[in-house]
């Protein structure tokens, strides 16, 4: 079949794939467990419905661990090869991110619109359209090779039971190519694969200077709050050029593709007059280098100060670990150098709460080489092998469990995307040509 008759296909079905996802959209199918969860239950249906249609043999399933946890509901689908024929595991999720504060977004998180050629809506690329790009790619290709599809409900909360789940389905899941649809393009209009991904590591700290609260002005001097004490902590963090300064923890200035400084400042958001921190080529201060950001601090509002000292300030701090490190190892350097530098003797209590290892891709596959022909065909241009600052640590879990398959990491996302953030979006443009790639490599492994 010729890249033209699978891109009539695509283009023949595109306006429902887009109304699919619209409707997908309108799942409100947040997995943190503030939320309700039934709607991960309604999101799986609709997945399930999705690839019955497709010819799939469907099943929901709620993995029971050996302790007890009980995993969301995944759906797991598949059809067999013709014999010969290899087999591949198409993975997404289908579990999105709390939609924050509605004030944020200029329409509803739940109620997906397009707007300039995009689509705005919670999950509509992390990673609804992911699983629609699947869905897509199914229907379009010639078929041949076997499918297994893999759409979980837990990602956005790690995946609390994927280790579980990939060993207890091994037989299901066991293929000779994945396809990871969870990553991004390079740009809107040029595609990537994804080849490494840091690591990362959640750390919660306490920093404690007294025993108990004490008016600032009787004590003020002599004794620091715990903020002030926290924040000289946190400065020792990176050095004058904002490279972390952390002994131990690795990076490299080995990445090969520019990112032009005006371009991250735009994709960014960065104020006019911020310096950007750092040094060596900024895409390995994004990929290859450790960052480490503090994501949370419990302190006083400022509507409820009073002259007060603190005595005690919590903070969760993120680590984010180079290709080539183990994540573990980093995490225990970063903790011991934490205490070792408690300022003015203050107590510095640290505990890793989370971690998950990063991920290189080796060396080159022939299925990654099909795939980034199949990249061009669909859209025009020349793909772009990239790194990723984020994480996603089931890739490794993949790659322990399945060391004989070829692992591909794609994705629907660019820098206007604002994943996990408001006003996240698609590019309606970019999701056409991904569904018309991935058909294309279905169809071309199987010949």
């Amino acid at each position: 079949m010729s890249t033209e008759t699978i891109a009539a296909r695509v283009d023949a079905a595109l306006d429902q794939h887009i109304a699919d996802l619209k409707e997908f959209v309108g799942i409100e199918s947040v997995s943190a467990d503030a939320f309700d969860q039934a709607t991960l239950q309604d999101s799986a249906q609709w997945v399930a419905r999705q690839a019955t249609r497709l010819g799939l043999t469907t099943e929901i399933i709620e993995l029971e661990t050996s302790s007890g946890l009980v995993g969301r509901p995944a759906v797991l689908a598949h059809r067999p090869a013709t014999p010969g024929k290899p087999t591949v595991l198409l993975y997404a999720h289908h579990d999105v991110q709390p939609p924050g504060d509605a004030a944020d977004w200029d329409s509803p998180a739940f109620a997906a619109e397009v707007r300039n050629g995009r689509l705005y809506g919670r999950g509509s690329a992390d990673d609804k359209a992911g699983v629609l790009v699947h869905l897509g790619a199914i229907a379009a290709a010639d078929p041949g090779v076997g499918i297994r599809l893999f759409v979980e409900g837990e990602e956005e909360i790690g995946s609390p039971t994927f280790v579980d789940f990939l060993k207890v389905y091994r037989q299901q899941l066991a293929a000779d190519v994945i396809i990871v649809a969870d990553s991004s393009n390079w740009k809107v209009g040029i595609p990537s694969l994804t080849t490494s991904l840091r690591g990362v590591v959640r750390l919660d700290v306490t920093v404690r200077g007294l025993d108990h609260a004490l008016h600032s002005g009787m004590f003020g001097g002599p004794a620091l709050d715990a903020v002030v004490l926290a924040s000289r902590l946190i400065a020792t963090l990176h050095d004058e050029h904002g490279d972390v300064a952390v002994p131990g923890l690795l990076g490299y200035d080995t990445t090969e593709v520019d990112y032009p400084e005006d371009e991250l400042r735009r994709d960014a958001g960065i104020l006019d007059g911020v310096k950007l921190a750092g040094s060596g080529s900024f895409t390995s201060r994004l990929w290859t280098k450790p960052a480490i950001s503090v994501i949370g601090m419990d302190v006083t509002p400022v509507d409820m100060a009073s002259n007060t000292l603190i005595p005690a300030v919590n903070m969760a701090i993120s680590l984010r670990v180079a290709p080539g490190q183990d994540s573990a190892q980093a995490g225990d350097i970063l903790a011991a150098y934490l205490r070792a530098n408690a300022p003015l003797g203050a107590q510095v209590d640290v505990a890793v709460s989370e971690s998950g290892p990063a991920f290189e891709a080796g060396e080159d596959t022939p299925a990654a080489q099909m795939f980034r022909d199949a990249l061009e065909q669909a859209w025009g241009v020349e793909p772009v092998d990239i790194g990723q600052g984020g994480s996603i640590p089931f890739i490794a879990d993949f790659a322990e469990q399945f060391p004989d398959a070829q692992i591909l990491v794609t994705g629907i996302e660019d820098p206007d995307t604002r994943a996990h953030g408001a006003n996240e979006s698609v590019h309606l443009g970019d999701f056409r040509n991904a569904i018309v790639a991935e058909a294309l490599f279905l169809t071309e492994l199987g010949k």
